[in-house]
């Protein structure tokens, strides 16, 4: 039932505008680690190409996305049709942490919605878009967006933000350093 593709063709495009929900998945190497999947929500997934796309990920309780992928770039992005005809797709690929105050940041910001709490953009270069059929996937109906995180968000501020990060995000549940926890820890160079 399930079929692969080497790029995103036009009509998963279309699909994977019109869900509301998607999940992301990433683990570190080895038996050990905690495999993490990510529910994400909001508008804020981009495509950029058929083998490009990024997403705005907000501040949570834990980073490990971030830390997964920055040991080994591998990331799975799933979507799933809980309203219309049944279907999952997946997208396969390697992923690359941007983070606030860089130029790679600067260039990609422009095509989001600077959310409160935004701490970086996951940018994803895809090698495989697997389809299936997804006929045990229930229906659900969409009733609206959660605003909690952002209101959390904008009630805590930038500093209490970059708090919560030194906290929660900089070290993942497994021991492994975050971009975020590296970018702190980088030595400061004097100027010349």
């Amino acid at each position: 039932m399930g079929k692969l593709f080497s790029t995103i063709l036009p009509e998963h495009e279309e699909f994977i505008r019109k869900q509301r929900i998607f999940f992301v998945g990433s683990a570190p190497l080895g038996e050990e680690g905690h495999i993490n999947i990510s529910p994400k929500g909001y508008d804020v997934l981009r495509i950029f190409s058929p083998t490009e796309v990024a997403y705005l990920d907000l501040t949570g309780s834990a980073n490990e996305t971030s830390a997964h992928v920055e040991e080994n770039g591998r990331i799975t992005l799933m979507f799933l049709s809980f309203e219309e005809a049944p279907m999952i797709l997946r997208l396969y690929g390697k992923g690359r942490v941007i983070l606030p105050g860089t130029p790679k940041w600067d260039e990609l910001l422009p095509h989001f919605e600077l959310l409160p709490g935004a701490r970086q953009i996951i940018y994803v270069t895809i090698h495989t878009v697997k389809t299936s059929c997804g006929f045990s996937v229930p229906f659900f109906s969409y009733s609206g967006e959660r605003n909690t995180l952002q209101q959390w968000a904008m009630k805590t501020g930038e500093q209490g933000i970059k708090e919560y990060h030194k906290k929660k995000n900089y070290v993942s549940m497994d021991g492994m350093i975050t971009s975020l926890g590296q970018q702190e820890m980088k030595p400061i160079l004097p100027e010349e």
